[in-house]
């Protein structure tokens, strides 16, 4: 009897020893508690402005594609003829000022597509809260022209008092607690460059058979540090997919979206 038990208790703990290791292996990732910017009445355009550039710079991606003018307009230079963002916006499109059209080109970027360029991106509400949305709106605006983002154009907040947005790189919207991989896709946004099945955009690499193409490492790798490697046949998209979402999921969710992919066949 005292061998079976002992027999028992070696399994136990050998169980137990494996799934640490495993549970070990998986990244775990936590989410920076970002510095929050106070934009309540007493907001100062310089304010608004320094917190879109970071944005901008940093967690909204917008450099990935606008940095270069090949994959979308550059726009924090001038364009051709045309000056920078804040001297052409006001001309984009017809019955908008640059405000609106700035505002509309974020919201619903194929609404307005600047000829010459492919309709890429995603609309920035599925990774970006309203109060970061306007920043970059300023920011936009502080480039070769006036800014007339205000603090009436930002969300209130509950109170009623004042609205408020992270100026760090890591802020955005709260991610919802799902574990349900397709509902995580659709809500990072992942969709607007990826086809699952008869879903989503053909700019970058299918999701649709990615398993039978790479293995759980290289999928995890390539949503954690997109720019590692770029698949074949897509290196003009190279480093448009942005950095962070990392830090926009837990371990357990992002072991969801890498189970899930590694399971299309």
């Amino acid at each position: 009897m005292f061998a079976t038990n002992l027999k028992v208790v070696l399994v136990v703990v050998l169980t137990l020893s494996a799934y640490a290791l495993m549970a070990n292996m998986i990244p775990q990732i936590e989410s920076e508690v970002p510095e929050e910017l106070d934009l309540s009445g007493e907001v100062t355009t310089e304010q608004l402005v320094s917190a879109g550039d970071r944005l901008y710079g940093g967690a909204g991606g917008c450099t990935a594609c606008h940095g270069l003018g090949t994959r979308a307009p550059n726009l924090l230079k001038a364009e051709g003829s045309l000056g920078t963002i804040g001297t052409r916006c006001g001309d984009r499109a017809p019955d908008l000022g640059c405000k609106e059209y700035l505002y509309q080109s974020l919201v619903e970027p194929s609404a307005y597509v600047v000829e010459g360029y492919n309709p890429i991106m995603p609309e920035v509400r599925r990774v970006l809260s309203e109060a970061q949305i306007w920043t970059l709106v300023a920011f936009m605006q502080s480039q070769g022209g006036e800014v007339t983002v205000t603090p009436d154009d930002l969300p209130a907040a509950e109170n009623g008092d004042e609205a408020e947005t992270g100026a760090d790189e890591s802020d955005g919207p709260s991610m919802s607690t799902t574990t349900d991989p397709v509902e995580l896709l659709i809500e990072l946004g992942c969709l607007g460059c990826h086809q699952l099945n008869d879903r989503g955009n053909a700019i970058g690499p299918p999701l649709t058979g990615m398993g039978a193409r790479q293995d759980a490492a290289y999928i995890r790798e390539s949503i954690l540090d997109p720019g590692a490697e770029i698949a074949q046949g897509y290196e003009a998209f190279g480093g448009m997919m942005p950095m962070g979402f990392g830090e926009r999921m837990t371990a357990a969710q992002l072991e969801a979206i890498v189970q899930f992919l590694a399971a299309q066949r």
